[in-house]
């Protein structure tokens, strides 16, 4: 593959004047007129331009010729063109796709009337889709925005307004100068918006904005978060917010969960808003992470931008971190290190575990390869890991320090790794540089191998690293630095292959869940720790729990084990702890998947670890009632009717009759939804489900109703859902890869939605081509296939598509993914029956 030439090696802008007539929205037509100021350093200027039309071009006030290359590369050249200062005034059209990317249109019906509004987004390089520009996030300047709409809009950027005049039915908005800032980040919204505002102690104005269709009380919760997230991020890391206002914009169609456009930060509404009555506790701790992700990305990513793409965990690690730090200080009784044990611990060790993984930081030469950067489980959730695993060891007084000192360094320009590890080394004095550049370019994980001799005067432990593998992998030598977080006084970090410590009793690693490694105990250690497991540590018992699962799914363990450990937490009081034992339960089923009477069996089991949990906490909330047994309530609740238990598959059906889906209680709202829909389908029930799917503003309870109708066994119903995917108008195609993979994830409809994927590939290259998302069909798909012939026939199916960088990867690690579980299935299938059985 070509590399891309980076255009700001030949123009330097420092400023756009940029002027954007959005009067004909509706014809899905603009124009505009930029003005940039750069530095030339040769005898001809390149921009990067992609789909819009050149009326013309000057530079310096006189005529340029231009030309169009490879890369949407724009070529400007006039007689006696030197180095140098220069002006290029460019006129231009466009036109507005439905393509989230760009400039793109949102649709609502508010009061029974379809409206729209348009929206950017301009990550990773989309900018060039809307005007001319250098595209890159190193070349980094000064905008002056004016948009010209039709009167009666909300009119939205990055800064706010400076002059609003309307003249001959047409208003213009003129908005205050950005900071030099990365062409990713201008943004703009227009249309009909309310919103609610507070300010922050320093005095910045916080704004949640939404369409009418969107009750105001949906806003507050965003609007607190926000509010207390920019209050905390300045006290934090000591250099205040840099801009006088936050917007905060929930779009009705967004293509990600949200984007951190410098002072106007968009969102999917189910990100954003809260309705007190229909969200539930954990959709509010998730929105209130992705508001603290964003905030953070103000400091990690727009005050301090990555040099280049490779470095992109420079913004989303951090952002993935931090917005644990933050909700963590807001709401200390969300206990939020729980849930990044149970969320972003888990999908970067499953992910990790694959040969052929790309490390968190990973080249990249060509456009079509940046959105394989955006990997949720690497880049975010693995690089996030890091970052903990690093704060822990030097320390929150050093770390901040560091961070502090990099941003005062850094601000407003442009940086690489190295430039963040030698801050936090000079604050720690410890080696990070040399410590985190093997974690972050190496990719995979290790496997921390720990064989304990109790039998001599002095015991002894022997520590041996590797790499850690799940499925078909090629030898590796990798080792790493490995800072072991252990229960007594050893080496504070692993660097050799083999080592043998004096021990003080058994020997436990990765306390506190902060080190990205598997722990290998020998089989008498690993039984001591499993008696003991009800005495250790919240994290410590997750730590277990997501070993264990981890070591069967290689087949250094029978999966047939975890059966008996998840028992040992039948009666634990965590939630987290208890569903993450319940959910390695329900895991089982794919051992089960061609096998009925292990199925039946499974389900018995299901219902037997959580009948005690639901029996203590019954169906309905108590005053008083703490988060733990509300989600644990759900957790059970789960479980009961996964086994078909007959008295709360009954209450279900009697909730589901007697009470209107949104009055029913958010928490198992979903349950209940989705019980009626698997056991009780009538197509009157259908056809209500999805009309109140369509009518609804609440992306909450649109998400239990996707969950539910996607769990039929019917399989015409899941044709119908098949066929509503490509209709807009009852599926945003935002929402288009959720339904696939909740249908493809059940187990009578995986044939159905995996054939559905083949032949209607086309229409998701149209639709979804050259959007972060277009990888995830391929990759859901793969997580859900499960056989030998659904293997030989993905492999068919996606080599022919390897031909596209933003897929190569995805299918390559996708057939790794299902060649390692079917691999797993035919290895432990017949120990997990007979334990079942036993």
């Amino acid at each position: 593959m070509k590399t891309v030439p980076r255009l700001l090696d030949t123009f330097i802008p420092h400023h756009y004047a940029l002027t954007l007539d959005l009067t004909r929205a509706e014809e899905k037509a603009f124009s505009g007129t930029v003005i940039i100021s750069g530095e030339s350093t040769g005898e001809s200027i390149s921009l990067h331009s992609k789909e819009l039309t050149i009326h013309s071009a000057l530079i310096d006030d006189q005529p340029a010729e231009f030309s169009h290359g490879e890369f949407d590369e724009l070529r400007l050249s006039c007689p006696e063109l030197s180095s140098g200062q220069h002006v290029v005034r460019i006129e231009f059209s466009g036109t507005i796709t439905d393509a989230m990317h760009g400039l793109y249109p949102c649709y609502f019906t508010h009061d029974g009337v379809k409206k729209q509004l348009l929206a950017t987004q301009f990550e990773s390089h989309h900018a060039r889709e809307v005007f001319p520009c250098v595209d890159e996030p190193a070349a980094k300047a000064t905008y002056d925005l004016m948009l010209i709409t039709k009167p009666g809009l909300t009119t939205l950027s990055n800064m706010p307004v400076k002059l609003s005049e309307e003249k001959n039915g047409l208003m213009t908005t003129c908005f205050e100068q950005t900071p030099r800032m990365s062409s990713y980040l201008l943004a703009f919204v227009v249309g009909e918006l309310h919103k609610k505002t507070a300010h922050t102690t320093s005095g910045v104005e916080v704004n949640i904005w939404a369409t009418p269709a969107q009750s105001e009380e949906t806003l507050d919760f965003a609007l607190d978060i926000a509010t207390r997230s920019i209050d905390f991020y300045d006290e934090y890391f000591g250099v205040p917010y840099p801009l006088p206002k936050s917007d905060h914009v929930a779009l009705p169609d967004f293509s990600s969960g949200a984007m951190e456009n410098w002072g106007l930060i968009t969102y999917r509404e189910s990100c954003l808003l809260a309705d007190p009555k229909l969200t539930p506790e954990s959709s509010k701790r998730f929105i209130a992470t992705v508001i603290a992700h964003e905030l953070s990305h103000q400091w990690f990513g727009n005050l301090v931008t990555m040099q280049w793409w490779n470095d992109l965990w420079l913004n989303e690690s951090f952002a993935n971190m931090m917005e644990y730090v933050a909700v963590d200080a807001l709401h200390p009784e969300w206990r939020m290190w729980e849930d990044f044990a149970t969320s972003e611990v888990t999908a970067a060790l499953r992910r990790d575990s694959l040969d052929g993984v790309q490390p968190v930081q990973a080249d990249v030469n060509h456009p079509d390869e940046i959105s394989t950067l955006f990997d949720p489980a690497i880049v975010y959730a693995k690089g996030g890991r890091l970052l903990v695993m690093v704060r822990r060891l030097i320390g929150e007084e050093a770390f901040r320090a560091g961070l502090k000192s990099y941003f005062e360094k850094f601000a407003y320009q442009n940086t690489v790794g190295d430039d963040l590890w030698q801050e936090l080394e000079t604050a720690s004095s410890q080696p990070i540089v040399n410590l985190m550049n093997t974690w972050i370019s190496q990719p995979g994980l290790p496997i921390v191998q720990v064989e304990q001799n109790n039998s001599g005067e002095q015991p002894t432990a022997t520590l041996r690293q590797e790499r850690f593998f799940i499925g078909n992998h090629q030898p590796s030598d990798a080792l790493w630095p490995i800072p072991l977080f252990a229960n007594q006084p050893l080496d504070d970090i692993l660097t050799e292959r083999e080592k043998i410590f004096t021990a003080n009793g058994d020997v436990r690693l990765n306390c506190g869940l902060n080190g990205h490694f598997v722990t290998h105990y020998d089989s008498a250690t690993r039984d001591r720790l499993i008696e003991k497991a009800a005495e250790l540590p919240t994290l410590d018992k997750i730590c277990l729990l997501q070993d264990m699962t981890l070591l069967a799914r290689s087949g250094r363990e029978s999966s047939a084990a975890l059966l008996p450990l998840a028992r040992v937490f039948q009666h634990e009081t965590n939630e987290r702890v208890f569903n993450k034992a319940g959910t390695n339960l329900v895991e089982l089923r794919k051992f089960v998947d061609d096998n009925e009477a292990g199925h039946a069996r499974l389900k018995q089991i299901s219902v037997e670890f959580a009948r005690d949990t639901f029996m203590e906490l019954g169906w309905d909330e108590q005053d008083g009632e703490s988060d733990d047994d509300r989600e644990r309530r759900t957790a059970a609740l789960g479980l009961m009717l996964y086994g078909e238990d007959p008295a709360a598959l009954a209450e279900a059906k009697r909730r589901f009759d007697e009470t209107n889906s949104d009055d029913l209680p958010a928490e198992i709202r979903p349950l209940i939804i989705n019980a009626n829909v698997r056991y009780f389908e009538t197509p009157e029930m259908i056809d209500k489900l999805f009309t109140i799917y369509q009518n609804t503003p609440s992306a909450d309870l649109q998400v239990d109703i996707a969950l539910s109708l996607t769990s039929t066994k019917n399989p015409v119903t899941a044709e119908r859902i098949l066929t509503a995917i490509k209709d807009a108008d009852i599926i945003r195609p935002q929402d288009a890869s959720r339904w696939f993979i909740y249908l493809i994830r059940t187990r009578e409809n995986r044939k159905i939605a995996w054939n559905w994927l083949k032949e209607n590939w086309s229409w998701v290259k149209d639709t979804f081509g050259g959007d972060k998302s277009y990888d995830n069909f391929i990759r859901y798909a793969a997580s859900a296939l499960l056989t030998r012939d659904e293997l030989n026939d993905f492999t068919e199916f996606t080599t022919p598509l390897r031909a596209e960088p933003a897929l190569t990867r995805t299918i390559d690690l996708g057939i790794r993914e299902i060649a390692g579980r079917v691999a797993l299935i035919e290895r432990d299938q017949a120990a997990v029956i007979d334990a079942l059985s036993n």
